[in-house]
């Protein structure tokens, strides 16, 4: 329920804070005193875009607030949202003249598109421009559906045909995807099978470039070792020699400390010497040939370095990462394979769950169409139409969509002779407006919108007509806070609050204001709006018959 509207610096509006109450709000006002701007202000706390047209002074910002008392059923969307959760929220929208909009539940920052998602479920506003909204299949079907008590069965068939569409649309992309990726698929595993004959886990073929070149030059390698041994062992080689510079310096080493340390330093260099030697002479013994090994060799090797120059590149480590790359897009594939069968599975189970319900749903609604024809032909007589035809036509198709494979349509005839046709062409405007109030009548018994605000619906009813409506509108406030935009008095009368706009002039500016009428200020408005400006005793006491007849 709405319990406040505080708004400030917006269109003809200063400043104005009302409060709200349950029940029947009826506001009236002259034409152009800024009924329309109270609308456009509230349509900012539903979400709608800003415009900056409405900032009344440039210097200041525009700020509309609104506070709503909510239960329980909302906390879950607050949790949801990472949003405080207050039965008594407040929205805010900020406006100001550099451009910037800015949103506020409960003083948390949020995005329009949240703010929308609350407050749908909060108010609803129904304007005299969309009384062709009856023409609409979604309104058709809203109307049918909240009467059938199946609003929720019709959001899970419209649920699941939205998540069908999805799970189809994924799987065609996976199946274009997966077309297109044959051929380079095969290509994959014939890369990676040509690959993987070379054991590159197993295999170190710097260690095999080693093998293949000590067999490949073993003459050259059996001449560079003996050149070794003979430089090293045989008599005045280079151990020889260093032997006996040694033996010389050992003479004079205890003289010079200096001496002594070169001398160690020699027999470090002996000790070395002898080490080569030794290694060289082993190297030289294990030097023996085999061409087959060599042959091996070869083959392994020449295969190795066609793969790696084939793909451009240098080391048996890159070879490996591609390897590992080619081994993850056969992963994607498989795992594509899986998922376009899970899809195929979850479509036909979610395609069978969307007939069962839309089953139940073509049921509900069609048991419900006899009673609804009825209850609305009563609220049309409750209103002088009582010669009018409702005929509610719900057809099927084979196909199932979101609305369970079912087409609507109302037929309408407002006098007696005439043909039924589709009500938006059967109704004059007086005619729809009525028949717009019956079908919120309805939806408002049924549905739980806490609030719902009727733009001038009384638009081209008068007399007898909008005393029925009035009496209408005080029925639905009983169900749901209700407010109406009104230039009717008999209408105006049944409101259990009564709020006046006004539109006043000062220092050059045009203010429009709003207040709760009191009881003395309530006969004044409606006798005005009875005889005009020039009030009588007669529209006076009108007025008070209206007010006691309530």
């Amino acid at each position: 329920m709405l319990h406040s509207l505080s708004v400030q610096n917006f269109a003809l509006i200063e400043h104005v804070s009302l409060q709200f109450y349950d029940g029947l709000h009826v506001i009236t006002g002259e034409t152009g005193s800024g009924k329309s701007i109270l609308l456009g202000a509230l349509n900012l706390i539903l979400g709608e875009r800003s415009d900056f047209s409405v900032i009344r002074n440039p210097e200041k910002k525009t700020i509309v607030e609104a506070v709503f008392h909510l239960n329980e059923s909302f906390k879950d969307w607050f949790l949801q949202e990472d949003i405080d959760w207050e039965s008594e929220t407040v929205i805010r929208r900020e406006i100001t003249s550099q451009g910037k909009s800015r949103s506020f539940i409960n003083d948390t920052p949020v995005q329009l598109n949240q703010l929308k998602e609350l407050t749908e479920q909060l108010v609803y506003i129904h304007s005299q421009h969309e009384t062709l909204e009856i023409k609409k299949t979604k309104f058709q079907f809203d109307l049918l559906d909240s009467y059938a008590d199946s609003l929720d069965l019709a959001q899970q068939v419209a649920v699941l045909h939205s998540r069908i569409n999805r799970l189809k649309a994924e799987k065609v992309q996976l199946e274009t995807s997966r077309s297109g990726q044959l051929q380079e698929l095969d290509y994959i595993r014939f890369q990676l099978n040509e690959i993987q004959q070379l054991n590159l886990d197993q295999v170190d073929y710097a260690a095999l470039e080693n093998d293949f070149n000590k067999l490949s030059q073993l003459d050259d390698l059996k001449e560079a070792y003996s050149a070794i041994i003979n430089a090293m062992d045989q008599e005045s080689g280079a151990t020889d020699l260093i032997r006996r510079l040694k033996a010389h310096i050992d003479k004079w080493k205890h003289a010079d400390s200096d001496l002594n340390a070169i001398s160690v330093r020699l027999q470090d260099v002996i000790a070395e010497l002898e080490d080569i030697s030794r290694d060289s002479d082993r190297q030289l013994n294990q030097l023996e040939g085999d061409p087959e090994a060599l042959f091996r060799l070869t083959e392994s090797l020449d295969e190795y370095n066609k793969i790696l120059k084939k793909h451009h590149f240098s080391s048996q480590e890159e070879l490996s990462a591609y390897l590992d790359t080619l081994e993850s897009k056969l992963v994607e594939s498989d795992s594509s394979d899986e998922r376009i069968a899970e899809l195929t599975k979850e479509i036909e189970e979610k395609g069978k769950e969307l007939l069962q319900r839309s089953e139940e749903l073509f049921e509900k609604r069609s048991k419900v169409i006899p009673k609804l024809e009825t209850y609305l032909l009563e609220l049309l007589t409750e209103m002088k139409m009582e010669h009018s035809r409702f005929r509610i036509l719900l057809t099927r198709s084979e196909k199932l969509d979101s609305n369970g494979g079912m087409g609507i349509q109302i037929l309408f005839s407002a006098n007696k002779g005439l043909d039924l046709k589709p009500i938006e062409k059967a109704a004059s405007g007086g005619e729809l407006s009525r028949v717009m109030l019956a079908i919120q009548l309805i939806m408002s018994e049924k549905k739980s919108l806490p609030t719902l605000i009727l733009d001038e619906i009384d638009t081209g009813v008068s007399g007898e007509v909008a005393l029925r409506m009035g009496k209408l509108l005080k029925q639905m406030g009983k169900h749901i806070q209700v407010f109406a935009i009104t230039h009717l008095p008999q209408v105006a009368a049944k409101g259990d609050y009564h709020f006046e706009v006004s539109k006043s002039h000062a220092n050059s500016q045009t203010i429009s204001e709003i207040h709760l009428l009191d009881d003395t200020e309530r006969i004044e408005v409606l006798a005005k709006l009875i005889s005009g400006e020039q009030v009588t005793d007669l529209a006076r006491s009108s007025a008070i018959q209206l007010i006691e007849s309530r």
